[in-house]
C-alpha cells in the first residue's frame, strides 16, 4: 500500500524516521564491548548526546504536551504514522478534492433563490459564485465544482445563460444535481519556518513571487495561480491582508487551494467584485 505525503518535509521526515529504525534494528544484532556499546556504532545513542540525557528533555517534553509531541522527528502517538509533519491536519481534510461524483439535493429560499452562479468553461459548467448561508451553502457546494447534471439532465454543452434559465424554472424542492468536487483546482500544503513564513507573495490573490528554498517552492506551488482556499475556507473576494490574516492565524501547517489564473478570470469575469466581496460564501467547512 502507497504512503501518502501531504509536504515534502513529511516525506524527507519519514525517510529518515525509516533510516532511524533500520539503524536501531542493525545495532540491536551487535555485540556490546565492556564500555556499554556498540563497536561499530557510528553515533553516540539518544541516552548521551554530548554530555546531555536526551531520554530525559524527551520524557520532559510527553509530561508538558501530553502524547502529542513532537520528539526528534515525528509523533509519539501513532507508530503506524504516514505524515511525520503534518499528520491529521484539519486544513488538509477541510481542503479535500475527492474524487468521484456526488449527486445533492438543493432547494429555493423564501425568495425563490438557490444562490448560486454558473460558469460555462471548455463545454462544461462550474460555479463560479455560492452565496453565503443560501441553499447552495448549505448543500456544500464550493467554488469551482463542476456540475455535470441538473434533473437527470446531463448538461455538458450547456451555456451560462441556458443554465441560468433552467435553475430559474425549475421547482422550489427536490432540485437534483450531480457535481465533480473542483476538478480545475489541486491542493498544496506547506509548513511553516521558525519565523512563521510558507514562501509566497500574492497580489489580489494572485501569487506572484516563490520564495527561494522556501516550503511553497518545496512543495510545488506554483506563480500566475489564484488562491481560492486557504485551510479549505474559501477566499475569494477577500482582500489580501484578510487572507494574509487567515494564514496568519493558521498554527504551523497551511493548506491552499490554488488555480490557473486564466481559468479563474474566465470563471469570475461576469461577476461583479462588489458581489464577490459582500456575499461570497466565506465559511468554513465542516470535518
Amino acid at each position: 500500500m502507497s504512503r501518502l505525503y501531504p509536504t515534502l518535509e513529511d516525506l524527507k521526515v519519514d525517510e529518515l524516521k525509516s533510516a532511524q529504525h533500520k539503524f536501531n534494528q542493525l545495532v540491536a544484532h551487535e555485540p556490546v564491548d565492556s564500555s556499554g556499546s556498540h563497536p561499530s556504532s557510528l553515533y553516540p545513542t539518544l541516552d548521551n548526546y554530548m554530555g546531555l540525557n536526551i531520554r530525559d528533555a524527551e520524557n520532559q517534553m510527553v509530561r508538558s504536551y501530553g502524547n502529542n509531541a513532537i520528539v526528534g522527528y515525528g509523533w509519539r502517538q501513532d507508530p503506524q504514522i504516514v505524515a511525520p509533519v503534518t499528520r491529521n491536519d484539519v486544513g488538509i481534510a477541510r481542503a479535500e478534492i475527492k474524487q468521484g461524483l456526488r449527486p445533492t439535493i438543493l432547494c429555493k429560499d423564501a425568495k425563490g433563490m438557490i444562490g448560486l452562479r454558473v460558469q460555462a468553461v471548455n463545454k462544461g459548467l462550474f460555479v463560479s459564485f455560492v452565496n453565503e448561508n443560501s441553499p447552495a451553502s448549505l448543500a456544500g457546494l464550493r467554488f469551482g465544482d463542476q456540475i455535470l447534471e441538473i434533473n437527470n439532465q446531463v448538461v455538458a454543452g450547456w451555456t451560462t445563460e441556458k443554465a441560468h434559465k433552467f435553475f430559474k424554472a425549475a421547482g422550489s424542492n427536490n432540485i437534483s444535481v450531480v457535481l465533480r468536487d473542483r476538478p480545475f483546482e489541486r491542493i498544496v500544503t506547506m509548513n511553516k519556518d521558525s519565523n512563521g513564513y510558507i514562501g509566497f507573495v500574492f497580489k489580489d490573490g494572485k501569487i506572484t513571487h516563490l520564495v527561494k528554498d522556501s516550503s511553497a517552492a518545496r512543495n510545488g506551488l506554483l506563480i500566475d495561480h489564484q488562491l481560492i482556499e486557504v485551510n479549505g475556507q474559501n477566499v475569494v473576494g477577500l482582500k489580501d491582508k484578510d487572507i494574509q490574516i487567515i494564514i496568519d492565524k493558521t498554527p504551523n501547517t497551511v493548506t491552499v487551494t490554488i488555480m490557473p489564473v486564466f481559468i479563474y478570470e474566465h470563471m469570475v469575469k461576469t461577476l461583479k467584485s462588489s458581489l464577490m466581496k459582500k456575499h461570497m460564501d466565506h465559511s468554513i467547512p465542516e470535518v
